[in-house]
This record gives C-alpha cells, structure tokens and sequence, in this order.
C-alpha cells in the first residue's frame, strides 16, 4: 500500500507496475516517515545537524559548503516553482556532465517535487527524444555549452515547453542561473510523500528499446544508509571521488548521495578517466573511489610508476565483475581490499557486495542487511550450493518500470531477477559467472566469460581483454578473446598461442579462447564499463590468431 502523494501530477504514480507484478519490498530496517524529500535530507537537514561549514562538492575550480548547496538548489527550486510552473510530479530531464551544477539542480527539482531524468552529455536527439516521449517531459534543465541536442527536440516532442540553460563553468550565465539568483535562499522544498516517484533511472534493454526505473523519495535515502552506512563507514572527513557519470545510478549514489548523507565532500570531474582520477586522488588526499575495474588496472600501472594513491581507504568496483588478478595485485600493492559488489539501475544501487576485512578475490560478497538473495533455477526452484543459476534478489528497493511488459520478466513471485548468473558457496557467499545472456556454449560445455577473462588477465603481458562467443559451424560457439597487450609486447601468432596455454594451464582446457584478437583499445562505456555487444558486432577479424584444430583441449 502506498502512502500519502504530494504529486499534482499523478503521471508516475498512474504508471506503476500493478502491485502484483512488483517485488515485495522488505521495509522493516528502513522506517522513514510518511513525508519526506530526499533533496531536504540532503541539504538543509545537513545543515541543521551543524555541517553547514563544511565543504559538500568541490569542481570546476571551487568549492560548495553544505549552507551554500541548501541555499543554491532551494533556489533553484523556487525559480522552477514561479517562474516556470513546475507542479509537484512534474518531469525534469537534466543534461550535463558531472559538475557541482548538476547536482544543484538535481537537488532543486528534487526539492520542487518533481521527477528528475538524469542524462549522459553524449547522447543525440534520437536518444533525448526517447526519454522525452516516455516521461512525458514538460521542461528540460542543459548545460548551455550542450544546448543543441536537445534544443532540436522542442519542435517534435509532443510535451517539452522549455529547454532552460545552466552555467556548468561556476559561471552567472544561464537562464535558470539569472532566474535563481532572484530568489530567496530561505529554505524550500515541496513535503512530498516517502513514496513518491523523486528519480526515474533508463536503462537500455536488448531491443534497444530504454526502461524506465522508478525510484521513490525513500529509495535514494535507503541506498545510502544501507551500503554506505554498513560496507563503505562513511565519515565527515571522507573525500569521494569516481568516474561513472551521475546520470548513472552507480554515479548518482557514489558521487552525491553517500556523501551528501553523511556529511562528507565531493570532488566532481567532467572528464574523470584513470589519468584525471589518479591525479585528483593525490591533490584532494581522496579516500574513496568509485570505478570499473579497468581503471583500477590503470591506477596499479600508475603506482608502479610513482603515483601516490594511498590517501585512498576503499576502493568501490562495480559495473563489471572484479578480476581476481586485479583484486590481488591492488591488496599486494597498496595493502588494502578492493569492494567488489553488484548492483543496477532497478535496484538503484549495490545490493551485495563484500566487506572490509573479509573481502575475497573472485567473491561478491554477502546481501546487505535487509536484503535477501538465492539462486534459482528456469522454475525459480532454489538450487544446491555451488550450483549455477540465475541470482534472485528481495530488500527495501526494487523494480518498478514505468509502463513496461517487461517488468514481469525481471520480477518474478515477489523476487527481482537482474539477469545474473551466480553461484552461492557453503559460507554464503555469492560469485557471479556471467550475465544470463553472456554464457557462452560451446560443444555443450557452459563458459562463463569472465572467468576466461581472469584468467587472461593474471597473465602479465595482458592489459586488458573482453570475451565473447562467436559463431562456429562445428562446435556451435567458440571463445573468442579481445586482447589490449602491454607497450612493447608483439601482437603476432607467437603471443596468441602463448596466452592461449596460460589460460589451458588456469582454468580448465577446454575453456580456452580459440580465437585470439588483438586490439590497441575496447569499446567502454563512459564509466569504464566494456561494451561486449560491440566485440559481437565488429566484423574486423583481421590479426585473429586461431591455434592448430587437431590440438588437444
């Protein structure tokens, strides 16, 4: 049963799943009252709680104290309440890259009660307008360096009435800019209802076709005082950092919420590849991080090199599955556990993930507390321990797509289902092995491909590497590695069979990459994340290394 709305707009609430076909939600460790805005929580309650001097974001040259955030985005609000009519429930689609900006307007639409869409700067029309017509979006907050994207769209979408610029620089020279600075900086926020729609999270399916996820007021102060309270410890002398965009979930959580929940400090960076991490980790003495394998790599080869890294105190991996021979080589180089969990966009954030102190190579970990998670199988029959099957996860949040078919593919008998596969071992601890669709069959044996891209990367002339399954007319499928060589290393028939026998004498024979290609370069999400579709999609095979067919598996 929901609770009481403050929304005068019922859009989000009308398209809910039917309760039937929603998770059942475990409430009991989470008793928030019945109205609450999460923006408020962030920003003003800080600041009654004394942390109004305190630094909350840092970027684009300067800093925000919590008193000054409170102040910036209440107004902001009220120039999206008086000046442009927004009505709680309303949709407001933001376009930027991470800077302390979006977060101010984040935070204001949130306080206006509306419903906010958050987007990646790099997307096109196509793409906005996509979002735009499933939200029904009537107004639209852009960076003004990013304004014609979406500019183009306010002639075809059939609900957009504004496209309002902000300055992203620190700058005085956006619409909404001008229209905030006249307003009051007393405290405003709209008492929306703990279950009202604050966020709705897309997410790309396999059709192409973009999900919408609805997150509740709730649900963005749950994420935090579940993983960031119990895994991460936060305290008010933390300094975050990361990579993955706030458009992302991941980035939403790890760049703004956990921090701004517990009073710690932000540094945000448009740009925040593995060189732009490591060096603001050094200046701002950093001491928690959220990124992708892939640039925990880069940040071991940059500390062989003489970066100093070690203000950091956790290290957070998510979006892909941790390597072993990552975890490993960071614990041996800087003493410490890499955080290896797995969360998403219909759960908003990490839901199981490992513990300072137990944390294991190979090992996702435990549920948080107020989760629950088995293994099932086709029938969602629990499997035995050590048994692959799909992962089925219960907690306080879950999946709630706005008019979609396809939320009762991912939920099922009160359970969400991610699209994992994972194994459970006696202690209960969980280990993934592939995504539902990633599995690789090849002459009837299963192949997870992340476990052959372990073994390739504990190989030391290999950088990075993804794998797939191709097409083969004998054994069905074949394992085929994309691999990124170390500078120097020769990218010829020698180098492929030799990593061909590592991997032979690592896991077991036949799991073995067939087809050895090798790429300056992967195909990576703007948070790091290898884009494996691409590597099916590519049709250039030329430097493919294949070993002699008659060779024994």
């Amino acid at each position: 049963m929901l609770g009481p709305s403050a929304h005068v707009d019922t859009f989000c609430r009308d398209n809910l799943p039917a309760p039937e076909d929603q998770p059942d939600y475990l409430l009991d460790a989470f008793p928030y009252p019945d109205h609450m805005n999460a923006a408020y929580e962030l920003t003003d309650r800080m600041v009654e709680k004394g942390f109004g001097d305190r630094v909350a974001l840092v970027g684009q040259g300067r800093s925000r104290t919590y008193a000054e955030l409170a102040q910036w985005s209440s107004q902001i609000a009220r120039a999206l309440v008086e000046d442009y009519g927004i009505k709680p429930g309303h949709r407001i689609l933001i376009r930027s890259a991470n800077t302390p900006a979006l977060v101010a307007c984040w935070l204001g639409a949130t306080k206006a009660g509306a419903v906010v869409i958050n987007t990646m700067p790099m997307m096109r029309k196509k793409e906005l307008m996509q979002y735009l017509d499933k939200a029904q979006v009537q107004l639209a907050l852009c960076d003004l360096r990013m304004l014609d994207e979406l500019e183009a769209c306010l002639g075809d979408s059939a609900t957009l009435e504004h496209v309002v610029s902000f300055d992203g620089t620190a700058g005085f020279n956006g619409a909404l800019d001008h229209m905030a600075a006249r307003q009051s900086t007393e405290p405003f926020w709209v008492k929306t209802g703990r279950d009202d729609v604050a966020l709705l999270g897309f997410t790309s399916g396999s059709t192409g076709v973009p999900k919408a996820t609805m997150h509740f007021h709730r649900d963005l102060l749950v994420i935090a005082d579940a993983y960031a309270k119990e895994v991460l410890n936060v305290q008010p002398d933390d300094i975050f950092v990361g990579s993955p965009p706030l458009a992302f979930t991941f980035g939403l959580g790890g760049l703004a919420i956990f921090p701004l929940r517990f009073g710690a400090s932000a540094v945000l960076l448009e740009q925040a590849g593995p060189a732009q991490l490591i060096e603001i980790i050094e200046r701002h003495k950093a001491t928690i991080c959220f990124t992708a394998p892939t640039a925990y790599r880069a940040m071991l080869l940059a500390m062989e090199e003489g970066a100093d890294l070690s203000s950091l105190r956790c290290a957070v991996s998510a979006g892909e599955t941790l390597p072993p021979p990552v975890f490993e080589a960071w614990v041996n180089k800087t003493g410490r556990e890499i955080l290896d969990g797995i969360g998403g966009t219909e759960l908003l954030h990490i839901y199981i993930s490992n513990r300072f102190g137990s944390a294991q190579p190979g090992s996702t970990g435990t549920p948080l507390t107020g989760y629950i998670a088995k293994i099932v199988d086709d029938e969602m029959n629990e499997v035995p321990r050590g048994t692959p099957g799909h992962l089925a996860v219960k907690g306080p949040v879950g999946c709630r797509y706005l008019e979609d078919a396809r939320q009762t593919t991912f939920v099922r008998d009160g359970w969400n289902l991610p699209g994992d596969i994972f194994t459970q071992d006696e202690a209960g601890a969980f280990h993934f092995a592939s995504r539902s669709d990633d599995m690789i069959v090849s002459s009837g044996y299963n192949i997870a491909g992340p476990e052959v891209e372990s073994a390739l990367l504990a190989h030391p002339d290999v950088l990075e590497c993804g794998v797939i399954g191709v097409p083969d007319e004998a054994r069905g499928a074949i394992v085929q590695a994309h691999v990124v060589l170390r500078d120097g290393v020769a990218a010829n028939e020698s180098t492929a069979m030799e990593l061909q026998e590592f991997v032979k004498a690592t896991v077991a024979p036949y799991k073995y990459p067939r087809s050895v290609i090798f790429t300056t370069a992967l195909p990576k999400t703007e948070s790091g994340k290898i884009q494996r579709f691409r590597l099916k999609q590519s049709e250039d095979c030329a430097g493919a290394f294949t070993p002699n067919e008659d060779a024994p598996d």
